[in-house]
């Protein structure tokens, strides 16, 4: 199995859609000095938590009235602990076009049981019709489809004048695509995506309204309590601060703050999306040219530039069981890590058989060039006869 092989090889084979790529360069030696043994309630606790908060706030461009903290379990904690704690005065629009989209419908729905929820849904590869929410209502949706694809393109079906709130994950978005902070009112997004960071802790940002509505309302339900924000009735204003929920790592603390650094050294969010398209741009002149593979996302202005979603179109595999179709990509991706090319690029197991590239900005556009020889490569050897 030796003929044939393309020369070059990719540098970092990290492609997977989370935990993502480290930063060029990354190495443990730059956590030398993460507060290890020592309280996060310290001075000096407090204070990288404080840094970590700002530096966040500047890089995204994040309004200066809006407010940050940092919380528990990742992503999904983030945009759990919005929904549990700001649902409930207004009916709820909830778009679902991939599986994150129908995790959160589960929780208005059967959960927090929510009855006057809309659901507008879209099979993978597309987008539900977003004009259908009303102003009147709150809205929860992803930014970026990360097991499909498909992302929403622009802000502008969200009502400036809208009553109720906006919910977005934005997990595969952020540090990546550009959010309009003026049309979101509780974002929610993880350190181990664009940014390359450690699991395990997520971030919520709240907008002046999404704040009043922390401030006035109290859930129908019990609340966890790293789900709560409030104690006594009072919103705890050092959460937003320098003080969290429950005990961080502090070694994800200083490896976020050693990501935000890198960001900051080659020129900020603007260069994150230049690297990110430039990775797209690399991947998708491939795709067009492969014979064997394409977007899942069929309208160009949808497609996620991050967490880039293929489906297989070679006749004999779409002429294949599901299952059979699975172990096909199985085939293709053991083959690739075991010459160590790529690591972690099938589909997530809720979509479509097929291949996840992510092309965030921590990834170099000369590995994905490499990987796509390797891509065509690996696929004349298992594909289907």
């Amino acid at each position: 199995m030796t003929e044939n092989r393309p020369l070059l090889r990719p540098s970092r084979p990290f492609f997977s859609s989370g935990p993502c790529a480290k930063r060029p360069g990354w190495a443990p030696d730059g956590l030398g000095g993460a507060l290890l043994g020592r309280s996060h309630r310290s001075p000096p606790g407090r204070a990288k938590i404080r840094e970590a908060l700002g530096r966040t706030r500047t890089l995204l461009g994040i309004p200066p009235d809006y407010r940050i903290l940092l919380v528990p379990a990742s992503d999904t904690g983030a945009i759990e602990l919005a929904m549990w704690s700001l649902l409930g005065p207004r009916p709820v629009d909830v778009f679902v076009w991939e599986s994150f989209g129908a995790e959160w419908m589960t929780d208005a729905i059967d959960q927090l049981k929510l009855k006057d929820t809309r659901v507008f849904s879209a099979r993978y590869g597309a987008l539900p019709d977003l004009n259908a929410a009303e102003p009147g209502h709150d809205i929860v949706f992803v930014w970026n489809g990360t097991t499909s694809g498909v992302r929403v393109p622009h802000g502008d079906w969200i009502a400036s004048d809208r009553q109720g709130l906006t919910i977005c994950d934005a997990t595969s978005a952020a540090f990546a695509m550009e959010l309009p902070w003026e049309k979101l009112d509780a974002t929610t997004f993880s350190w181990q995506k664009s940014l390359g960071g450690e699991a395990a802790h997520g971030m919520l940002v709240l907008s002046p309204r999404a704040m009043a509505r922390l401030d006035s309302h109290a859930p129908g339900w019990p609340l966890p309590k790293i789900f709560r924000l409030k104690k006594d009735g009072k919103l705890i204003d050092g959460l937003f601060e320098d003080e969290t929920i429950n005990t961080p790592s502090m070694l994800a603390v200083e490896d976020y703050l050693d990501a935000l650094g890198w960001a900051e050294s080659i020129g900020g969010l603007k260069t994150l999306f230049a690297r990110t398209d430039a990775n797209f741009a690399c991947l998708s002149q491939w795709v067009q040219k492969s014979g064997w593979t394409k977007f899942m996302a069929a309208e160009e202005r949808f497609r996620s530039n991050t967490s880039v979603c293929l489906t297989i179109v070679d006749s004999r595999f779409a002429a294949m069981e599901r299952s059979a179709q699975a172990s096909t990509v199985a085939n293709l991706m053991r083959l690739l890590e075991q010459e160590q090319i790529a690591f972690d690029i099938g589909a997530h197991r809720t979509a479509p058989p097929g291949l996840r590239i992510w092309c965030g900005p921590t990834v170099d556009a000369k590995d994905i060039a490499s990987l796509t020889a390797w891509l065509d490569w690996a696929w004349e050897r298992i594909r289907p006869q």
